[in-house]
């Protein structure tokens, strides 16, 4: 195998990749790699797997899919964050009562008008 080819196809795909952040899709290896898995990963690594057999970049229907989830797992994980970030007091019964009064808004004094 002569080096100098293998890289040079590695840069020549890697110069035709127009996202500096491709998709791509796994193929079935025999070393135990699965089928379908798509990853965002960078141009050089998308070349260098696509030139090695490894993997293909996804179509833009399977991109703008794998994009949508990530969004959607991105903004579950800020939700559970969020969550998490709840937090509880304990108050006395003493505590609640001053709260209260402090919350309560002042009862308006009606005065009997004169006439």
């Amino acid at each position: 195998m002569d080096l100098s080819i293998y890289y040079q196809k590695i840069r020549d795909f890697a110069a035709a990749i127009p996202e500096p952040f491709p998709v791509i899709v796994s193929n079935e290896t025999h070393d135990g790699g699965k089928k379908g898995i798509l990853t965002e990963v960078t141009r050089d690594i998308a070349a260098k797997m696509v030139v090695e057999g490894l993997a293909r970049l996804a179509e833009a229907a399977e991109t703008e899919i794998f994009k949508l989830a990530q969004a959607e797992a991105q903004r579950l994980a800020e939700q559970a964050a969020q969550a998490a970030k709840v937090q509880l007091a304990v108050l006395s019964s003493d505590e609640i009562s001053k709260l209260a009064s402090i919350t309560k808004p002042p009862t308006p004094v009606i005065k009997p008008s004169k006439g």
